[in-house]
C-alpha cells in the first residue's frame, strides 16, 4: 500500500514535469531562447519536482537541497519566485523576467503567458493556502495579480495592472482595480474608442 502523503505529492505534478519533452516544449515557446531568464526560472521550478520521483530519503533529501539552491539563485537573478508544489502545465511562457510570484499551491494549465509584474497568489493571513486554479491558454499581462481561491477559465484574458478577485469566466476578459468582466461587444468596442 502506498504512502498517502507520497500519493498527495504525487498528485501536485503535471505531466510536463515529469516527461523529458518539457524542456524543449518550454525551450520552443521562450521567446528569447535559452537566454531567457524565465525559461530557466521554470526549469529549476520543473526540477524541483524531480524528487518525487525517488522514494528514497538518500535521493531525495540532496536533491531538494540542490532545488532550494537553485531556486534562490534564480530568485535573486531574476525575480522569479515559483513555489515548488505549484502545478504548472506543458508551454507556460514567462515573457519578461522580474517581480513574479507564483504560489506553491496555484494550478496554472497548458499554454499560459505571464509577464513581469504578475502575481499569482493567496489573498487572505487566514487562508495562507488559498490559491488561484488557472485554466489553459489564459493570458495574463504585465503587473496582474491574482488573488485568493478563485478560477481563471481557459482562453481568459487578463489585463495589464488588473487586480483579480474573482472567478473569470472562460473566453471573458477581465481589467480594472478590483478587476471586472467586460461585456465583450460592447465593453471592448468602448475601449478601443469605437462602436457597437
Amino acid at each position: 500500500m502506498s504512502d498517502p502523503q507520497q500519493r498527495s505529492r504525487d498528485q501536485t505534478t503535471t505531466q510536463a514535469d515529469w516527461h523529458h519533452w518539457a524542456f524543449f516544449e518550454d525551450l520552443r515557446v521562450a521567446q528569447e531562447g535559452l537566454l531567457s531568464l524565465g525559461f530557466w526560472a521554470l526549469q529549476v521550478y520543473r526540477f524541483g519536482h524531480l524528487r518525487y520521483r525517488f522514494e528514497s530519503k538518500l535521493i531525495r533529501i540532496p536533491l531538494g537541497v540542490l532545488h532550494l539552491i537553485l531556486a534562490k539563485l534564480m530568485e535573486m537573478h531574476s525575480g522569479i519566485t515559483i513555489g515548488v508544489a505549484a502545478r504548472i502545465g506543458r508551454r507556460f511562457t514567462i515573457e519578461h523576467s522580474g517581480a513574479i510570484v507564483i504560489h506553491g499551491n496555484a494550478q496554472i494549465g497548458d499554454d499560459c503567458i505571464i509577464r513581469q509584474g504578475v502575481t499569482i497568489g493567496n489573498r487572505r493571513i487566514d487562508d495562507p493556502f488559498g490559491a488561484p486554479v488557472i485554466g489553459h491558454r489564459v493570458n495574463i499581462g504585465a503587473g496582474a495579480k491574482i488573488l485568493g481561491r478563485l478560477r481563471i477559465g481557459d482562453d481568459a484574458e487578463i489585463g495589464a495592472n488588473a487586480v483579480v478577485i474573482k472567478d473569470v469566466p472562460a473566453g471573458a476578459t477581465a481589467v480594472g482595480v478590483p478587476a471586472r468582466i467586460l461585456n465583450k461587444k460592447k465593453d471592448q468596442a468602448d475601449l478601443m474608442g469605437g462602436e457597437e
